[in-house]
């Protein structure tokens, strides 16, 4: 009996065959395979392997998985079906960098070590001796990118300067890889030595201020602080970049179709100031929210602290 993943991939494998899904064309991500079939993520996970296997489709970085180029004739480029056996056995660095590189196309739904290691043609047991397992990969993808995300050197005098740059680096990389902040624990923190020189600046920062000494205990809850509001909006960041994948609108036209519906239940009998502010032009993103949100935490930081802001 044919499963139900087998059923899904033998249907967007005669799309690729029939030319309807054309080379570098994006095929279903795991999001909407789940939403339009009704399945649960590892079968939607289960039909994108069975692809790979087949060598129909390539994940392309910023994009997503797309058809590989050859797929619809039977042949890919090199004449070897992607996530065929590497050159060469892979190091710890290509398993981290593949799936960073499958997180950043696709998010941590489309990541998982059965992928990986289909991807590097490499029995899933064998990725073990690369990594302990998952969480062990989600962090080292996570230091790996702090790594590539330095800060500036020299860093800036005065705590609010600093704790300034330390916050727009993270809100940089989280942007540029939207899975991280997913990843990025506060409460049970990861061993990742790239990301020590964000804590130690900050901490540093705090040391004097005002020509007073604060306490370490302070010191540690102003900087997981600011590490906290930008960890806590950059999880919106995946989420919205997998939407506008998988609908083709961009946040403005998304909130184009919403805002009628929105302005319709907004009684302004009930809810005046909610009525105002749809019927107002607002520029709200996750950016300003960042913005905002790191300026009014810093005045509070530096009314606590006794200095104006």
């Amino acid at each position: 009996m044919t499963s139900t993943s087998e059923r899904i991939a033998d249907e967007i494998r005669a799309s690729i065959r029939s030319g309807e899904l054309a080379p570098g064309a994006p095929v279903p991500s795991t999001r909407r395979i789940v939403a339009e079939h009704g399945v649960a993520m590892a079968t939607a996970s289960r039909v994108l392997d069975a692809l790979r296997r087949d060598g129909l489709v390539e994940v392309r970085r910023g994009v997503g998985t797309v058809v590989a180029a050859g797929a619809a004739d039977g042949t890919v480029a090199g004449g070897t079906a992607a996530g065929g056996p590497p050159a060469s056995a892979p190091t710890v660095d290509d398993v981290v960098r593949l799936a960073m590189a499958t997180a950043d196309a696709e998010g941590l739904g489309g990541l998982s070590m059965r992928r990986i290691a289909t991807d590097l043609g490499i029995p899933t047991m064998t990725l073990y001796r690369y990594v302990r397992g998952r969480e062990d990969l989600l962090a080292r993808m996570l230091d790996t990118v702090y790594a590539t995300s330095p800060l500036p050197d020299p860093l800036p005098n005065g705590w609010r300067a600093r704790a300034e740059v330390c916050a727009r680096t993270m809100w940089a990389a989280f942007q540029r890889h939207p899975w991280a902040a997913h990843v990025m624990s506060m409460t049970r923190p990861q061993v990742l030595p790239h990301g020590l020189p964000h804590t130690e600046a900050l901490l540093s920062a705090f040391g004097d201020v005002g020509g007073r000494r604060l306490d370490l205990d302070t010191r540690m809850h102003l900087t997981v602080s600011v590490f906290q509001l930008v960890r806590g909006l950059g999880v919106g960041i995946e989420p919205a970049v997998q939407a506008r994948k998988d609908d083709g609108l961009t946040d403005e036209e998304w909130m184009d179709r919403t805002l009628p519906g929105l302005q319709a239940v907004a009684d302004a009998r009930r809810y005046p100031h909610l009525a105002a502010a749809t019927g107002t032009e607002i520029d709200l993103t996750l950016d300003t929210l960042f913005e905002f949100g790191l300026a009014r935490l810093l005045d509070g930081y530096a009314a606590f602290l006794g200095e104006a802001s």
